[in-house]
């Protein structure tokens, strides 16, 4: 691979649970995602995949092996490094959208642009409304959350995830509770974003269709990678 590695993984080993009940939820899972190409995580449910990509989030710590975002190892950080780090190089899709149910949908997308500091209100308000545009929102930025379809909350979440023009973009089923439609207009959203600006995105899901338009797929089974290959979509170069 000749692009840039944006993330990657080495050797990550997982266990939840305590006692009898503990399992062994990530086995050796090792992994590159590099810059201008989108992944597919795929395989049953039980497998793995949400483990991993809420490590490779930053959102959970694995028991053995190393994460690095751009060459840099981050597993060792302090709690606030993580933080901080994640909120300025990743966005998170979570397959439930987790918004702040009384607060409108342009404010929702405005929450981790505050968490960073870098924007003036007006800015951020701008950002978020191009934002929200983009995923079909745009006449429904001062709707409260909680009065919007389950779909059009994904979406805002989506938006969100966006917010900050992340490095990484991690996605837990995306998609899962779009409409066709919907859900092709937000997968091409990403793409675009992935391919257009140097970005790299890592997505978990049962969408075959969408699985067979990423750059790479990797199917996991019983907490390991146990075959990666191309879809035969990548692009000249690339």
């Amino acid at each position: 691979m000749n692009s840039e590695v944006c993330l990657s993984c080495a050797a990550i080993e997982r266990y939840l649970g305590e006692e009898e009940e503990r399992v062994h939820a990530l086995r050796g899972v090792s992994l590159e995602v590099e810059a201008g190409s989108v992944h597919a995580v795929v395989g049953p449910s039980g497998c793995g995949k949400s483990s991993l990509l809420y490590i490779l989030g930053l959102l959970d710590s694995p028991d053995a092996g190393r994460v690095s975002i751009e060459s840099e190892p981050v597993s060792h950080l302090s709690d606030d490094e993580l933080a901080h780090k994640r909120n300025r190089l990743i966005g998170f899709i979570f397959q439930f959208h987790f918004l702040m149910e009384d607060f409108t949908a342009q404010e929702n997308v405005m929450i981790p642009m505050r968490k960073l500091g870098q924007l003036a209100d007006a800015q951020m308000r701008d950002r978020a409304a191009e934002l929200l545009g983009a995923v079909g929102l745009g006449d429904k930025l001062r709707r409260l959350s909680r009065h919007l379809s389950g779909g059009e909350q994904q979406r805002v979440a989506i938006a969100r995830a966006l917010a900050n023009d992340p490095k990484v973009i991690l996605a837990d089923e995306p998609t899962g509770n779009l409409d066709t439609a919907n859900s092709e207009r937000a997968f091409e959203l990403l793409q675009n974003l992935v391919h257009d600006r140097g970005k790299a995105l890592l997505l978990a899901t049962h969408n075959t269709a969408i699985a067979k338009a990423c750059d790479w797929i990797h199917e996991m089974r019983d907490g390991r990678i146990i075959a990666s290959h191309t879809s035969g979509r990548r692009r000249p170069g690339s």
